[in-house]
């Protein structure tokens, strides 16, 4: 009975974490001057307060940050810490805009397809870059990939203040795509895009991979015990991690092109929120599990969408989401910590 009582207070930890979290966060606001109530309406009204608001502001942004989500679910589930989904977005954003900007009379098919494989490629060689310094040089990813990180962002200045920018020079950005180069949207009435379909897909095809196939299993047992791995399993670890390290780069590549094809039409500075960063949040919240990154996405689209809302119609900073997205990566961090220190005096 002790046994079962601590494993429910185990798994109620993080969401009790995140609900104190949330009720501090009002308490705040409420001490700073701030309208809580029509704060918590301008966030619901923005995020999914209408048809326009889900399609138009919540999906789309969660596109994103279920693609680079998933690819830091994969590679954390290897054991793979890639915190670099952010700079491998930027060098897919880059890569598809060069594309569509280079190839403007390719047939719209094509150009589109094109334009997101080249981006997805851009994204695994940049990972591939902190995949050689792991496995060769034994240079901590984490390390290596927040570096990259800042490498991709100025890459991105230089190229839309530089051989990439628009025709008068005027702005750091590049020219908007050509037509043939965007992605469907579903309706004239909403922003919503054939992307998010893609998202959804990748997500469907990496839960059976995982769960069902020879090289998810691979993957599996590598992020839960590498040496038993290559002892006892006989499994080229370091052949596993850097595929692996490939893939998470290329679904972050991905979800450039798609930002860059659907959304913005064209590549310019800071064209990211800090997507890669969030998807440690969404990563962590949906327990490395690719199906559920699906559903965490999604909330914090909604967060992300209601933030613009809260600031606008509620002169709420729009960083107080911010502040609860990282404060429910500590709450998890924080559960996950207890729940590894019961288990082992469990087994003491």
């Amino acid at each position: 009975m002790p046994a079962v009582s601590e494993l429910r207070m185990g798994r109620l930890l993080a969401p009790t974490l995140i609900a104190a979290l949330v009720v501090a966060t009002g308490v705040l606001l409420a001490i700073g001057g701030y309208d809580v109530g029509r704060a918590a309406e301008a966030l619901v009204n923005g995020s999914v307060g209408s048809w326009y608001a889900i399609g138009s502001a919540t999906l789309v942004r969660a596109t994103p940050l279920i693609l680079t989500g998933l690819a830091v679910a994969l590679a954390f589930r290897a054991g793979v810490f890639n915190i670099g989904a952010e700079g491998q977005f930027l060098v897919g954003a880059a890569a598809a805009a060069a594309i569509a900007l280079t190839l403007p009379k390719t047939p719209s098919l094509i150009l589109i397809l094109l334009a997101l494989v080249v981006g997805a490629i851009a994204g695994a060689v940049w990972a591939w870059i902190a995949a050689v310094l792991r496995s060769r040089f034994h240079v901590l990813e984490v390390i290596s990939t927040i570096m990259l990180n800042f490498v991709a962002a100025f890459l991105v200045s230089y190229l839309v203040r530089g051989p990439l920018q628009e025709p008068t020079h005027v702005y750091p950005q590049t020219e908007s795509i050509v037509a043939a180069a965007q992605l469907p949207r579903f309706g004239p009435t909403t922003r919503l895009h054939l992307g998010f379909v893609l998202a959804l897909l990748a997500c469907a095809v990496a839960w059976w991979a995982v769960r069902y196939t020879a090289a998810g299993f691979r993957l599996r047992v590598v992020g839960a015990n590498p040496s038993a791995a290559r002892s006892a399993g006989k499994i080229d670890v370091d052949r596993v991690t850097t595929r692996v390290f490939l893939l998470s780069g290329a679904l972050s590549g991905l979800a450039g092109a798609i930002e860059v094809c659907g959304v913005t039409y064209a590549l310019y500075e800071n064209i990211s929120p800090g997507y890669g960063y969030t998807a440690i949040a969404v990563a962590l919240l949906a327990r490395l599990d690719p199906a559920a990154v699906i559903a965490t996405g999604i909330l914090f689209g909604a967060l992300e969408a209601g933030a613009g809302a809260m600031q606008r119609d509620a002169n709420v900073p729009s960083v107080v989401v911010s502040v609860i997205e990282a404060g429910i990566i500590l709450a998890l961090v924080a559960a996950d910590r207890a729940r590894a220190m019961r288990t082992r005096s469990a087994v003491a």
